[in-house]
């Protein structure tokens, strides 16, 4: 397959105006705003209906996603399958589909690759107790002005902020 040539990058300010508007049609056309935990833990009730129907059943948390038939069919899960079919499709059309791990020169891939992970666990089980993910908090309950999704924002950024100071050693 020939290698297509990698277009820039678009203006943050441009991109951050799309998101925007992406939001606002999100809320008239669907009535919400954007997440993707929710899918993700649709996903997870309907691995585990399949392996224990009984637990799934039984178990308050999992039982709600499970009324109304299959938990698949949640418009989020769509929404979450769009964001992969669209993130694919973008970094073939402008030449930035291919396989890497950026990391600095103190890290080795398998390292860079375990932070990742340490952090997007601790995000994900951050989510499930905070009762969305950082879109759902960030874009969806800060456009609407929510002061509990405003503090996430805050913390979230100050905790970034304070463990960059450990983390960036290994970027330089």
């Amino acid at each position: 397959m020939k290698k297509l040539q990698s277009k820039p990058y678009w203006n943050p300010y441009f991109a951050g105006l799309m998101l925007g508007l992406l939001l606002l049609m999100t809320f008239f056309i669907m009535g919400r705003g954007l997440g993707a935990s929710g899918g993700e833990m649709r996903l997870v009730t309907y691995i585990l209906s399949l392996v224990s129907p009984e637990h799934a059943q039984a178990n308050p948390y999992f039982a709600k996603y499970l009324k109304g038939g299959s938990p698949l069919k949640a418009w989020l899960v769509f929404e979450i399958l769009g964001v992969l079919f669209g993130g694919f499709l973008s970094g073939y059309i402008h030449g930035r589909l291919g396989f890497k791990t950026d990391h600095g020169p103190r890290i080795s891939n398998k390292g860079r690759w375990l932070l990742a992970f340490l952090g997007g666990m601790t995000m994900g089980i951050g989510a499930r107790i905070a009762r969305g993910c950082t879109s759902g908090q960030g874009l969806t309950g800060g456009a609407t002005l929510s002061l509990g999704s405003w503090i996430f924002l805050w913390v979230m950024f100050i905790a970034a902020y304070a463990f960059a100071y450990f983390l960036r050693k290994q970027w330089i």
